[in-house]
């Protein structure tokens, strides 16, 4: 499995850990940057790019998800989400990683650097990345709403007040 990760500076030492740490798992790991500490960064462009590689590498059949990390992972979350068709999830432990997999088919994760030691930004990372999407037809049917949403601002048979 490709993974694509992108971080700011605050999430830049977790990033490395995890670049090392997942290719000696057997993941195929693309670093979108930043490449050096810089406490001015600006993430969005970083996360973005990864988002949409995620989105490119999907759209041609390959086998793809990302990672967005941050002191808090809120803002790189935000910004993968800008990306049209990728939902990006902040998981904050385990369960809340399997869950964005199995309910929301989240292709991204997003993890505070600041809010978990490297071991276990590590397990939630390696749960969202073995949890597959079982394809429960409520959740396709959620997934497909959203996307609908963001195409058109509506959903059909749904009142949407502006």
């Amino acid at each position: 499995m490709r993974v694509h990760i992108a971080t700011d500076h605050a999430g830049l030492d977790l990033s490395r850990y995890l670049v090392e740490s997942l290719t000696e798992a057997g993941y195929e790991m693309v670093d979108h940057g930043p490449t050096e500490y810089d406490p001015l960064d600006d993430y969005p462009s970083f996360c973005i790019n990864a988002a949409l590689a995620v989105k490119a590498d999907r759209d041609a059949g390959l086998d793809s998800l990302g990672i967005v990390l941050g002191g808090s992972g809120n803002g790189e979350q935000m910004a993968a989400n800008k990306v049209e068709g990728i939902r990006a999830a902040l998981a904050w432990n385990q369960d809340t990683a399997a869950l964005a997999r199995e309910h929301n088919n989240a292709q991204m994760v997003a993890v505070g650097g600041r809010q978990h030691d490297k071991e276990e930004a590590l397990e939630i990372i390696k749960t969202f990345l073995r949890t597959e999407f079982p394809g429960d037809e409520r959740h396709v049917r959620r997934i497909n709403q959203m996307g609908e949403y963001e195409r058109t601002g509506a959903i059909a048979g749904k009142d949407i007040n502006a």
